[in-house]
C-alpha cells in the first residue's frame, strides 16, 4: 500500500498503553497499524473509544509476543484471528490480516494472510477501511478518505457482495450513514440494502438489537428509520416503529444525553403487551423490557403539572421513569418553549422522595395478623399518606395504622 496522508499525533496514540501493545506486536520488526474506527474518528477529529489493531502475524505469535511483553492477551476471536491484548487494564483488539475463503451470510470462514490489500478489500465500507502506523502515516487502499470526508458511505467494492457475505452489513450500513452520512445514501448500497433486506430474519435478535440500539444513539435516527422504511429495512427488523414524528422530536430535545432503550419507546406505537413482546423478540434485557413497558403505561404530564401531582408521580414510578414519561411527552411538541417543561423535567432535583414512615414490622406491633393482612393494611396507610401529600409524619402513620387494625 502507498501512503496517502499523515495523521497528526494523537493522545490515545502516544499513550502508555498503546505504546505497550505496539511495541510487543513489533518487537521483531513487524508491521503493526491502526485500522477502522480509530483511525476514521481520528481523521475527523472526533473522540477514539476503541483502538483496533491490525497485524501479519497469525494469532498464536500475537499471543507470544504479548505474553512476553507481560501483557495479558485474551483470545476473544481466535478463529476469526482476533487477540484482545489489555495493557494497563485497557482493551485493544488486536486482529490477523485475513481473506474471506467461504461466506455464510451470518459469518465467514477467513485464511490468514500478510496482504494487507486483500484485507482491506474483505472489510465493509470504505471509510473503515483505513490504516495507520504508529508514526501517523495513513493508508488507504479502497478510497475511504475521500468517501470519508464528502459524508458518503460506501462498501467496498461491490455492495450486494459486501452484504450477502453478513447480513448485519444492511444495518450497519444505516448505522454508519446516521454518525458519518451527509445527504443521500449511495445509490448502489441502498439498492442492494432494498434486495437483501428479507434475509435480515436470518440474522440472531440479539445482532438486530445492537445495531438498532446503536442506531438510536445517532444524532438523527429518526432520519435514518425513515430511509430504512424506503427501503423495506425497517419493516423486517422492527414493524412496531410508527412514530418517527416523535422520535424525530424527542432527538431534537436530547441530543447531548441520547438514550437508546427511551428512544426506541418514543418510536414504537403500542401498549404494554406490544412493548413486552418487542422486548422479548429482540431478547433485550429484563431492566429494558420492564422500562419499555413503563414507558407505555404511564400517565402523560404536562409543562403546567402542579407540585402535589408530580410529587404523587415521582413516588410512584421513580426518577428516570418519570423524566423518560416528560421527555416523551414534551417530544410530541418538541418546538414548546413553555419553561414549565424544563421545571417539570429537572422536578426530581427539588424534591427528595421519602420512604412511607411505617414498616411491616409496626403493622405486627399494631396487632395485624402476620400474612397478607400486613400488606394490606400498610397499602391503605400509604394511599392515605400519598393522598396527604406526604406530610403525615411516623406519629401519624402508626395512629393510621393502628385505627386500621382496631376496624
Amino acid at each position: 500500500m502507498e501512503p496517502a496522508e499523515t495523521l497528526a499525533s494523537k493522545g490515545w496514540m502516544t499513550d502508555p498503553a498503546t505504546r505497550a501493545v505496539m511495541g510487543a506486536l513489533t518487537a521483531g520488526g513487524q508491521t503493526v497499524r491502526f485500522v477502522g474506527g480509530c483511525v476514521r474518528d481520528s481523521i475527523l477529529g472526533r473522540p477514539i473509544y476503541d483502538i483496533d489493531i491490525a497485524t501479519a502475524d497469525e494469532p498464536h505469535t500475537v499471543v507470544t509476543l504479548l505474553e512476553s511483553a507481560g501483557l495479558k492477551a485474551v483470545p476473544t476471536g481466535i478463529d476469526h484471528g482476533t487477540i484482545t491484548a489489555v495493557a494497563d487494564g485497557k482493551p485493544f483488539e488486536v486482529t490477523t490480516l485475513r481473506h474471506d475463503v467461504e461466506t455464510y451470510g451470518r459469518h465467514a470462514k477467513v485464511a490468514f494472510t500478510d496482504d494487507w490489500v486483500a484485507d482491506a478489500a474483505r472489510r465493509d465500507f470504505t471509510l473503515n477501511a483505513l490504516y495507520c502506523d504508529p508514526d501517523g502515516t495513513v493508508y488507504d487502499p479502497t478510497g475511504g478518505l475521500g468517501d470519508l470526508r464528502a459524508g458518503r458511505v460506501r462498501f467496498v467494492g461491490d455492495a450486494a457482495t459486501r452484504i450477502t457475505e453478513d447480513y448485519l452489513r444492511i444495518l450497519r450500513f444505516f448505522r454508519i450513514h446516521g454518525y458519518f452520512g451527509r445527504g443521500d445514501p449511495d445509490a448502489d448500497a441502498l439498492a442492494a440494502c432494498a434486495a437483501h433486506a428479507d434475509q435480515l430474519e436470518t440474522l440472531s435478535a440479539e445482532r438486530i438489537a445492537g445495531e438498532l440500539l446503536r442506531l438510536l444513539e445517532a444524532p438523527d435516527p429518526a432520519m435514518v428509520m425513515g430511509l430504512m422504511n424506503e427501503a423495506g429495512v425497517l419493516g423486517q427488523v422492527l414493524p412496531e416503529a410508527k412514530n418517527l414524528k416523535r422520535l424525530a422530536g424527542l432527538t431534537k430535545l436530547d441530543g447531548v444525553d441520547p438514550d437508546p432503550v427511551r428512544r426506541l419507546a418514543a418510536v414504537v406505537t403500542g401498549d404494554a403487551g406490544v412493548m413486552e413482546a418487542l422486548a422479548r423478540r429482540l431478547r433485550l434485557s429484563k431492566d429494558h423490557m420492564r422500562r419499555l413497558v413503563a414507558l407505555a403505561t404511564l400517565p402523560p404530564v404536562s409543562p403546567d403539572g402542579k407540585p402535589v401531582v408530580l410529587r404523587r408521580a415521582l413516588y410512584s414510578v421513580g426518577r428516570e421513569k418519570f423524566q423518560d414519561d416528560v421527555w416523551l411527552c414534551w417530544a410530541e411538541d418538541p418546538t414548546s418553549t413553555d419553561p414549565g417543561w424544563l421545571r417539570v423535567l429537572n422536578f426530581p432535583d427539588t424534591w427528595d422522595v421519602p420512604d412511607l414512615p411505617v414498616t411491616g414490622k409496626d403493622a405486627l406491633g399494631a396487632g395485624i395478623e402476620k400474612g397478607p393482612a400486613v400488606g394490606e393494611a400498610l397499602a391503605v396507610v400509604e394511599a392515605w399518606w400519598i393522598t396527604e401529600d406526604f406530610q403525615p409524619d411516623r406519629a401519624a402513620c402508626l395512629q393510621k395504622l393502628s385505627e386500621g387494625a382496631a376496624s
